[in-house]
């Protein structure tokens, strides 16, 4: 693994003469991180630091490198720009700085089995998604494992995804949510973003605070039931909100394989299962997932 870059700061300082004003753009105004810290670290709190920089290779990376360095739990980091972003599959994507919310978590659930950890990606989906719902009054879907749909003229678009790693015993969470993207600025068709939603609000910084309190809550919910899906709810939260289930999907499997069939149910290790046209059922671990639409009568 190369080595983090060094993060720049945000604020008006941070910004200094590297680059232009933060304030260019009224419509994205740069994170306030004093504000955030007061509100969020709070005593007995999950969250135990908060760091707000204007431009990063990758929150992941850069949080990765601190739990090789025995960080403890609780950290956030959220870049107003990323020069590196990686999504699932490791698949890069950039986006205009402020434009959205681009952070990283890092986090040690000790009291959780490790073969239950691949549950994580999926309950920071789920907070996100009832936050987005309570918050922006923008009704969130899950595709699964854990992309985050809206419906915009009757097709389904991306707002955002979820990457968690494992380095340093920890496990590093990170999400990349599209808040005022515009028409033009979108990096594909299929994109989406809150503000082209119809969202009731675009403010990153209450939208940061409502996500941040809500995922400490499911944590603490989930890691008191030692990662158990069923005991703390979290099974019963996705499913309610995944978008997959009851579909036709195609699922791009590795090593180019394909499996074709109807979603129907998500099992107790969070895999994807899938009925093929003769009646077997296939449990899906990791994939590409495509929405196939009917066939038209």
């Amino acid at each position: 693994m190369t080595a983090p870059e060094t993060p720049r700061r945000s604020g008006l300082r941070g910004f200094g003469h590297a680059g232009p004003s933060p304030w260019t753009d009224l419509d994205r105004p740069p994170l306030d991180e004093e504000a955030l810290r007061r509100d969020l670290l709070v005593p007995g709190g999950l969250w135990t630091s908060l760091d707000v920089v204007a431009e990063t290779g990758s929150t992941n990376s850069d949080l990765a490198a601190r739990a090789a360095a025995r960080a403890g739990q609780g950290a956030v980091l959220v870049a107003e720009a990323q020069s590196a972003a990686r999504g699932r599959l490791d698949r890069r994507w950039t986006a205009p700085p402020r434009s959205g919310l681009f952070l990283s978590l890092l986090l040690r659930p000790e009291e959780v089995p490790v073969e239950r950890y691949g549950w994580l990606p999926i309950l920071v989906g789920v907070a996100a998604a009832s936050t987005l719902g309570r918050v922006a009054g923008v009704e969130v879907g899950l595709k699964w494992p854990n992309d985050l749909q809206t419906e915009i003229d009757g097709a389904e678009r991306k707002l955002g995804g979820v990457l968690t790693e494992l380095a340093g015993g920890a496990v590093v969470v990170g999400m990349g949510l599209n808040v005022s993207l515009r028409a033009e600025e979108l990096p594909v068709p299929t994109a989406a973003s809150l503000a082209l939603a119809g969202a009731t609000t675009t403010d990153r910084g209450t939208l940061l605070r409502a996500l941040l309190r809500e995922l400490a809550e499911l944590y603490r919910e989930w890691t008191a039931a030692a990662g158990d899906p069923h005991a703390s709810a979290l099974l019963r939260a996705y499913v309610d909100r995944c978008t997959t289930l009851g579909r036709q999907v195609k699922v791009h499997l590795p090593g180019d394989r394909e499996l074709v069939g109807e979603a129907v149910a998500v099992d107790g290790d969070g895999r994807l299962v899938v009925r093929t046209p003769d009646g077997v059922r296939r449990a899906v671990g990791a994939g590409d997932v495509v929405h196939v639409r009917p066939e038209p009568r």
